[in-house]
């Protein structure tokens, strides 16, 4: 381990862009695939590497999906909710913003009522014995179209958990128009959620312009078309839309060809706030220090420049602000004392 790999790996951190299903390891699949031993994903840990090795974008949404089959019941969602929270802990990730798609167990079956008490639960316990504080994102998945929206904003609006802060749109962009979900969005807003859809992950930057205009995004999930548009890029840094970028994630999915060619140093280069996230980890064979460390190598960055980035998450976070304040005092304790 470098010096900088250390550095990262003690760093306090908070991550933003970061999926419920998509973050269950290879032991916890291998749990939820042995309790539903009808499921086509692999119960052995070690196959699980091949099972995760996709295609194109298409193939890893169907993978996705197979394993968002393995959640059938509430003792599945707060299991795997709790589990994730213990490999953030490992990572010094002190606050989290999950990507939750509610919609997929409730169509298995699980009430609503009780997948908001699981992970409710599951946040209380990470919270107090794990030293993680979890926000949630409730999130439409786009393929089930407007169904799974009415039901994402239902739920949403109606039962309003205590961790829930912002309403979100993701699965595949390519056929799934952005302003169909404008009122899904509005509804959010007025019901006092941050709106944070993906867009310009394997579309271009009109998807991103959508996302601002019909949906008022206040953060973007990937963008990774965004340099393609100079004035897009100029009005993402003006009014400091965050940009929610997953540098691993964007190869596995073949949305980038290699991460010599990702575009998040023409990013930053513009003025634009740039979040460094994990996506679907163990899915892609990362983990947020990892996502770190490449971005610091691709940004040519030392521990101080690191350190920005982990100041960024921070700011572009929808914690309080004596909470901010808390994480971003840690961030620069450590810091100081590494440099010590």
């Amino acid at each position: 381990m470098s010096d900088l790999d250390a550095f990262i790996a003690g760093l306090p951190k908070a991550e933003l862009h970061v999926h419920h299903v998509g973050s269950a390891s290879p032991r916890i699949v291998a749990e939820l695939a042995a309790r539903h031993p009808d499921s086509p994903v692999p119960t052995d840990p070690e196959a699980l590497a091949d099972f995760f090795t996709f295609r194109d974008f298409a193939h890893f949404i169907e993978v996705y999906l197979s394993v968002v089959d393995l959640v059938r019941n509430a003792e599945d969602v707060r299991l795997l909710t709790y589990e994730v929270a213990r490999d953030m802990a490992r990572q010094n990730v002190r606050y989290a913003e999950l990507t939750l798609t509610p919609f997929s167990s409730t169509k298995r079956g699980i009430p609503d009522a009780a997948y908001v008490e699981a992970i409710e639960d599951a946040r209380k316990s990470a919270e107090s014995e794990l030293g993680v504080t979890l926000r949630w994102c409730f999130d439409i998945p786009g393929e089930a179209g407007l169904e799974a929206a009415e039901e994402t904003a239902r739920i949403a609006c109606d039962l309003q958990p205590e961790g829930l802060v912002s309403f979100g749109l993701g699965g595949p962009e390519i056929g799934v128009p952005r302003p169909q979900f404008r009122p899904y969005f509005d509804r959010a807003i007025a019901a006092g959620l941050r709106s944070v859809p993906h867009a310009g992950e394997t579309t271009g930057p009109g998807t991103i312009w959508d996302a601002l205009t019909e949906l008022r995004a206040d953060r973007i999930g990937h963008g990774t078309s965004a340099p393609q548009d100079p004035a897009l890029l100029a009005h993402l840094a003006e009014r400091r839309i965050p940009l929610e970028v997953c540098p691993t994630s964007n190869i596995a999915t073949r949305a980038v060809r290699t991460l010599e060619e990702h575009p998040v140093r023409q990013m930053v280069d513009a003025g634009v706030l740039v979040t460094i996230n994990s996506d679907d980890p163990p899915m892609f064979g990362t983990d947020l220090n990892t996502e770190y460390a490449i971005a610091a190598r691709l940004l040519e960055l030392d521990a101080a420049g690191v350190t920005a980035l982990a100041r960024n998450a921070v700011d572009a976070s929808f914690m309080d602000a004596p909470a901010k304040a808390r994480l971003t005092r840690e961030i620069d304790t450590y810091a100081a004392t590494w440099q010590a």
